[in-house]
């Protein structure tokens, strides 16, 4: 078959035309015959098991039973009337339920003959019922052709409404594979197929769509995870050697005068083990010849801004700038009243660019960068103006990488002949799963303990009607000088119930926490921004002991003394918001606290959820059951990468598969970099049609 003839625009297929192809195109994102193709079932009704009834759960699975119906009524009910007709089948008894149609149905029904149900079982009182159950007489069943497992696609209002159903798409596809006579394009080598012992692409594709059992559904299913996650891993590690080639850095050569004396005098406290190790991965991308593109992940308060300005002093011990770019004010500023604390009176030049700055001390910076009398230079998004030139950046950190998008990070790139050497901070501790197939270009550093001295946040987890106790702790606390904060959720749906909910915590705590003995500040959406910052300040200054406040606290406040966090209604957070919560107290030397208050009633999620809270700090164990519970999509924005869109693998669960992958990239480029061998031949064509586009971008993580 002609592999173009996937890449025909989906109007021409059979049945389809103009009016569904528009329809397809907005709600599926179909255009051509590939994108059919790679429409995938997201569940099967498995039609090659019979159950009896006493074998029947409350699962709310699919099922098909053969019986008799031994009684038919009907009942009526608040609105309008339903039709019960008793199956049995020796084994037990069911109902089978219909709410519409019920003359035609009752006229149709047979007493005592054999009948297949096919339908979804759920308890009803203490009977299974099945309501609206397709049925077919076991005699006209016999003789039938059997699809033994139906294919479930996606499907949208907007496509039932136009009469796309679930059986109009099978039957698109079926005339798909007619058209194809069944054969597609191999896209892996032989000898990878042999190695795994994979069925070829024309068997997946079929097994995919028409499974005959269970057993040929798992093969069809592994071998077209396994061939997604291959051309992504073969994506990024492909740039990653490219890069390290193509694009030459600054060799950083000199240890000198900035580093040594800092190192020596300024330093305030003892490196973690830790932050040597990063160091000295970071100290070997700037001396070779390569330029460094490597993350940096370390839980808050773990100490990256330390290695951070390390890594500053050491671009201006070899005569170049630096630059440090954070995605909000609030946290450029503390980054450079942290940074120019840390220097004390080291003779270096440090400015802050944002939005705010004022005119006239900007033409200062942009003079001062020019000529090169300013050596690093802390801002946000307003780093990357044109106005903006550099004499000769070295290195550019970003911080919340996650937050930058592409574009902007290729504005970083071009702010020097040279491409500038790129450390990317997070805080958000991500899974090593994702790192490796979303960062799967970057090198990865990680920070994974804590500074000496810092006691790690003790979590307990109290429900409601313990609320007396909590209070009479936080009292104890405030009498050791401590402060607290009490934390309310934010759902968008309902601003007016979430200030109710607020102001009613505040007039409790009021209640238990009269004045003038305690001052309490309280913060939500609905203040002003200088009122807000107003009560911020209060609480900072150690004026107020107590802050009530809604999530705003979650980035950017640095309150030593604070050592009690109580979280409001815990089980509506997620959990990478708990951890960020939680990283706001402890930053002292004291032992802090953080209490999770929650209702009785929780769900499965909510109770994983708390008990990781309460039995672990480590941020990546905590990504890696935030992932588990809410899927890669949203953890880390990662749609925005652009390398994620998958189609049928997902990445926590196939783990294992993008494992066997990412080896089998890693085997195949060590014997072939060219992929010039006539045995990988598929491989090389499939993914030039993957890598349309040859631009800069491709080296840009």
């Amino acid at each position: 078959m002609n592999s173009n003839f996937l890449l025909t625009p989906i109007t021409y297929l059979k049945n389809v035309g103009p009016n569904r192809a528009e329809v397809l195109q907005k709600e599926l994102g179909i255009y051509l015959f590939k994108d059919l193709l790679q429409l995938f079932p997201n569940r099967y009704l498995d039609k090659t098991q019979y159950y009896t009834i006493d074998q029947l759960q409350n699962s709310g699975a699919d099922v098909q039973v053969v019986g008799k119906i031994i009684h038919i009524k009907t009942v009526a009910q608040k609105r309008g009337k339903r039709l019960v007709a008793t199956f049995g089948d020796g084994t037990g008894q069911m109902e089978l339920v219909w709410f519409r149609g019920h003359k035609w149905i009752r006229e149709n029904l047979k007493l005592n003959e054999p009948y297949i149900v096919f339908g979804r079982v759920s308890r009803y009182g203490n009977m299974l019922s099945m309501p609206h159950p397709e049925m077919e007489l076991l005699a006209v069943h016999q003789k039938g052709l059997k699809i033994a497992m139906q294919p479930i696609y996606p499907s949208t209002e907007k496509l039932s409404a136009r009469g796309i159903t679930n059986k109009v798409l099978s039957q698109m596809i079926q005339q798909l594979f007619i058209d194809c006579k069944g054969q597609f394009p191999e896209v892996l080598s032989p000898k990878i197929l042999e190695e795994l012992k994979l069925i070829s692409k024309s068997d997946a594709l079929l097994n995919i769509h028409f499974p005959k059992n269970q057993e040929l559904l798992a093969k069809a299913q592994f071998r077209l995870k396994f061939e997604e996650l291959f051309f992504v891993q073969l994506q990024l590690i492909s740039k990653k050697i490219l890069r390290k080639k193509k694009i030459k850095g600054m060799p950083f050569t000199n240890v000198g005068n900035y580093f040594n004396t800092f190192f020596k005098k300024h330093l305030p406290f003892e490196l973690t083990s830790a932050q040597k190790k990063v160091i000295k991965q970071i100290r070997n991308d700037l001396g070779s010849n390569a330029q460094m593109n490597r993350l940096l992940q370390g839980d808050v308060g773990s100490g990256k801004t330390i290695v951070a300005l390390l890594c500053m002093l050491l671009a201006m011990d070899n005569g170049f700038q630096a630059c440090l770019m954070a995605p909000t004010e609030i946290l450029a500023q503390q980054h450079y009243l942290g940074l120019k604390e840390l220097l004390g009176d080291l003779e270096v030049q440090i400015e802050l660019l944002t939005g705010s700055t004022k005119k006239s001390k900007r033409k200062t910076i942009h003079e001062d960068l020019e000529n090169g009398q300013l050596h690093i230079l802390i801002g946000t998004h307003a780093i990357l103006e044109d106005v903006v030139q550099f004499k000769n950046l070295g290195l550019a950190i970003i911080d919340e990488q996650h937050r930058f998008g592409v574009a902007q990070r290729s504005k970083l790139w071009h702010k020097n002949e040279t491409p500038p050497h790129i450390l990317v901070m997070t805080a958000t501790p991500i899974p090593r799963t994702l790192a490796m197939s979303v960062y799967g270009d970057l090198d990865i550093s990680v920070i994974d303990e804590l500074p000496p001295g810092r006691k790690p946040v003790k979590t307990v987890h109290r429900f409601d009607s313990n609320r007396l106790q909590v209070f009479r702790f936080i009292k104890d606390e405030i009498k050791k000088g401590r402060q607290v904060y009490v934390v309310y959720p934010l759902i968008q749906e309902s601003e007016a119930l979430d200030y109710k909910d607020l102001m009613d915590g505040y007039e409790s705590i009021v209640r238990d926490f009269p004045l003038p003995e305690y001052q309490i500040s309280i913060v939500h959406g609905k203040m002003k921004p200088l009122d807000k910052d107003y009560e911020m300040q209060r609480f900072v200054r150690g004026e107020t002991q107590i802050m009530v406040a809604t999530t705003v606290i979650e980035v950017g406040v640095n309150v030593p003394n604070a050592s009690v966090m109580i979280i409001e209604s815990a089980e509506r957070f997620g959990l990478s918001q708990l951890h960020q919560l939680r990283g706001r107290v402890g930053r002292g030397a004291e032992q802090s606290f953080c209490i999770l208050m929650t209702g009785h009633k929780l769900s499965q999620d909510s109770k994983t959820r708390l008990e990781t809270m309460v039995q672990t700090n480590d941020g990546f164990e905590i990504a890696e059951v935030d992932l588990k519970l809410r899927g890669p999509g949203d953890l880390m924005g990662t749609q925005q990468s652009g390398v994620l869109n998958l189609k049928i693998a997902d990445i926590v669960k196939d783990n294992p598969i993008l494992k066997t992958a990412r080896y089998h990239v890693i085997q195949l480029l060590k014997e072939d970099p060219g992929l010039e061998k006539e045995i990988n031949l598929p491989i090389r064509k499939a993914y030039q049609n993957v890598v349309q586009n040859k631009a800069i971008w491709n080296y840009i993580s």
